[in-house]
């Protein structure tokens, strides 16, 4: 784009006067920081208010991403790549007297996620923007993030993850645009002017819905696609009278409650005031959402709301904002005298559901008096919706009764999130090849016998404007060096690298560059956590959230059996090997925060071994994020992605890894598989049962993980130091049940739930054959660089070129 130094230069002198009344002599770095931000946002603007005009100039038809998570990380240095300005603003701050990346550590990640999905949301939020569609996001503006994780004597401690503190200078705060959303009260018949009955609720809980606009920057284009998220608000939350009687908190009550709901991503909902909390949040944001959509719709296209599913598709990310169906039914019925056979007509036209998981226990379900106490219009409309499509079910299998009572909405006293969202949705999709045949052929058997048309996969990818040229800068300048730019947006490119894993030469800077990454990461961990890495060590690397299915119990394990080997004989051969953790628990999961501490409490006992010092190190990366990932990923040479298979709908990570030369050692599942299939099984390592072979297992009732513990000595040792005293009193409980859980069972489950044990020797033999290649250094470069050539295809811009052939049929639109 067309600026200069001193233009910039001079907005950053005029942020800090009228900002902060300072000159350059004064400024902090938090200050130069919001002044570089405030600069680069003078020409987000023009292409943003460019980007609404030619939207509102052209009856185009537009994407809504409804999605309970935003990871996006930080913002300033991705908005600058994608401006193209990034080496002019970090030559300005030379000149003022800063290094780039001291400002860069100035800008806290955005609270807005937590895992996969809401990295996954960020991403086709990148790809949308650069690719010139008219996509945007709608979410929550949570207050305090999910939180900000300490590790205090080996345990988890959750803080607030005050992210706003100082304000965020990448979003606008639209007054103007506020919304109300009610919650409680008594659904009653009213009769408008005209004589038509219609629904409402009377004595409800009113919160306003403020929003705040963050641009999506495109790459290298002038499209600039907006992240919509709303904060809660009480517009009758202070009672002066109350507060004039000192009766203060009383005062502020109301308040309070409808600030709760934008406080904290996924607050802890093992009670139920959390899971009203959880409900509360999901309705607030869509209802805003779709109330928004409608306003927009109406204000430029009149009350026709056939043309609805013409101009508006929305994506539902998972079953979180699935309570939009019977929300827009409301809106269309309620509020713009709608019947309801045209309302539906309509709002099954616009829905799309992405499916994230293949776990039961994960797809949602409300308890009825929990949904119809907060949401009494709402539960009336599930109901009806219920109504018909069970005397659809009824009609087609007139004698399968439990086949009606599987695919209710409503039955046993729950409803059922995922059966909503196929019943009203045009399309279903899984997120990656494995996970969406499960789908069809197991967890969602029936809806595909009785809907096949609508079900379809999407592999999910990762945006390589981030993940490779923003957070490996060394490997993608050897990149474009090579092959020239252009694969910034178009990654199928990479394959133009494979000739060059057969020159010496090249493989000896990738292999530099690596280094450098491992050194890099080294300084920062040493400087962050205080903990010494040896970048000469291999770096073997877990990170993403944790959860029992992801197996990071497996991995500790591992560790802790080859703890065992070289303390038994410390002559043993056996290269460095530094294993890196980084995961947050979900404040209710005590199983998780266990693994924690087990992983903690391990990686201090290898530190007071002086048999292992040097040659076994485990690290937990504290407070694992995006700003994290960046740093940890393009070091890593080990990709561990070991989740038990047929549990991981997709992952990721495991691209992310792949695209920065890291080999994947895992399970076939999710990805995986396709991952395996672009890289051939000789540029991976692969382990353990398939997902037929578990689900054979499961189909007889079969497992006993004691077999497993009678022929491996060794592990059956790991297993008994859980309890044994060898990480002594303080964890006893703790560990214990872990303990339980792999070999006895505990809340009512089969022991071992994930496999760990009947994986165990296949993954202590994939280690083996890892570290066997890695002492052939040509071949692991040789390798490594064959996982970069051939990592195109998992770009998001695939991904969401699939989306718009197949679900949304949107079109790109020049913005002038």
């Amino acid at each position: 784009m067309n600026t200069d130094k001193n233009t910039f230069k001079e907005n950053i002198r005029l942020r800090l006067k009228r900002r902060y009344g300072k000159d350059l002599s004064e400024a902090t770095k938090h200050d130069i920081y919001d002044a570089v931000a405030a600069s680069a946002m003078e020409y987000i603007l023009d292409n943003w208010m460019a980007t609404r005009r030619a939207f509102d100039n052209h009856p185009i038809k537009q994407m809504y991403y409804f999605s309970a998570e935003f990871l996006m990380g930080r913002a300033m240095t991705n908005n600058l790549i994608n401006l193209g300005i990034l080496p002019m603003v970090q030559e300005v701050l030379q000149e003022l007297g800063y290094e780039y990346d001291e400002i860069e550590e100035q800008e806290p990640d955005a609270g807005l996620g937590n895992g996969g999905l809401g990295r996954l949301a960020a991403c086709f939020l990148d790809s949308l923007a650069t690719m010139n569609l008219p996509g945007h996001g709608y979410g929550i503006r949570y207050r305090y993030g999910m939180f900000e994780q300490k590790i205090e004597h080996c345990r988890q401690v959750e803080k607030p993850d005050n992210w706003l503190e100082h304000r965020n200078p990448w979003e606008i705060k639209r007054s103007d645009h506020a919304v109300d959303v009610k919650f409680g009260g008594e659904v009653v018949i009213k009769v408008d002017e005209k004589g038509r009955q219609y629904f409402d609720v009377d004595r409800a809980e009113v919160v306003r819905a403020i929003p705040y606009d963050m641009p999506i920057v495109g790459y290298n284009t002038k499209t600039v696609n907006t992240l919509r998220l709303w904060e809660a608000y009480s517009p009758d939350g202070f009672n002066l009278q109350l507060f004039n009687e000192m009766q203060y908190l009383r005062a502020v009550e109301k308040a309070c409650q409808a600030e709760d709901i934008s406080r904290v991503l996924y607050p802890n909902d093992s009670g139920p005031s959390g899971k009203a909390l959880r409900l509360k949040q999901q309705y607030f944001f869509v209802s805003a959402s779709l109330q928004d959509i409608v306003r927009s719709f109406k204000r430029k296209y009149g009350n026709d709301f056939s043309k609805l599913p013409d101009l508006v598709v929305i994506q539902l990310n998972d079953t979180h904002p699935v309570v939009a169906i019977p929300e827009l039914m409301r809106i269309l019925m309620d509020q713009e005298g709608l019947g309801w056979e045209e309302a539906w007509a309509i709002t099954t036209r616009i829905f799309a559901y992405t499916n994230h998981t293949i776990m039961a226990e994960a797809l949602e379900k409300w308890p009825i008096d929990l949904f119809s106490g907060l949401l009494p219009r709402i539960y009336t409309i599930v109901e009806e919706i219920d109504r018909r499509h069970t005397d659809e079910l009824r009609k087609l299998y007139p004698n399968d009764w439990d086949k009606q009572q599987r695919m209710a909405i409503i039955n046993h006293g729950m409803i059922h999130m995922a059966h909503l969202a196929i019943v009203g949705s045009f399309s279903v999709n899984g997120v990656a090849a494995l996970h969406t045949e499960i789908l069809k052929k197991r967890e969602l058997k029936d809806w595909y016998e009785w809907r096949p048309q609508i079900f379809n996969n999407k592999t999910n990818g990762v945006t390589q404007r981030r993940w490779l040229k923003l957070c490996n800068p060394g490997l993608s300048a050897l990149i474009t060096e090579a092959i020239g730019p252009g694969w910034e947006t178009d990654l199928a490119r990479l394959r133009e690298l494979e000739p060059f894993a057969e020159d010496p030469a090249f493989r000896e800077r990738f292999a530099q560059i690596k280094h450098a990454n491992k050194v890099a990461l080294a300084r920062y961990l040493a400087k962050s956590q205080g903990v010494t890495l040896d970048p000469s060590s291999i770096y073997d690397v877990q990170v993403k959230r944790l959860h029992e299915y992801k197996r990071q119990l497996l991995n500790i394990l591992h560790v802790m059996y080859l703890h065992n080997k070289l303390a038994d004989d410390p002559t043993l051969e056996m290269p460095p090997q530094t294993f890196i953790f980084g995961a947050k628990a979900a404040s209710g999961y005590r199983r998780a925060k266990s693994i924690i501490s087990l992983i903690c409490a391990e990686a201090a006992r290898l530190e007071a071994d002086p048999r292992v010092k040097g040659r076994l190190k485990v690290v937990f990366a504290e407070n694992y994020r995006v700003t994290l990932a960046e740093k940890i990923i393009p070091a890593a040479e080990i990709s561990e992605q070991i989740s038990t298979a047929g549990k991981e709908a997709s992952g990721t990570g495991n691209m992310k890894f792949m695209m920065n030369g890291a080999l994947t050692l895992g399970t076939l599942d999710g990805a995986n598989v396709e991952i395996v299939q672009e890289v051939g099984r000789k540029n991976a390592f692969i382990f353990g049962l398939t997902a037929e072979e578990i689900a054979a297992i499961e189909a007889t009732h079969s497992y006993d993980p004691k077999i497993y513990l009678g022929r491996n000595p060794a592990l059956a040792r790991v297993v008994h130091q859980l309890i044994d005293g060898t990480f002594g009193h303080e964890f006893q409980t703790a560990f214990r049940e872990l303990y339980d859980s792999l070999v006895y069972g505990v809340e009512g489950n089969r022991p071992d739930v994930y496999y760990v044990l009947a994986d165990f020797d296949a993954y202590v033999q994939a280690h083996e054959q890892a570290l066997k290649s890695y002492a052939d250094r040509d071949w692991w470069n040789r390798a490594a660089i064959i996982n970069v050539a051939r990592s195109g295809i998992f770009s998001t811009d695939r991904t969401i070129a699939e989306y718009v052939q197949d679900i949304w049929h949107i079109k790109p639109i020049a913005v002038k």
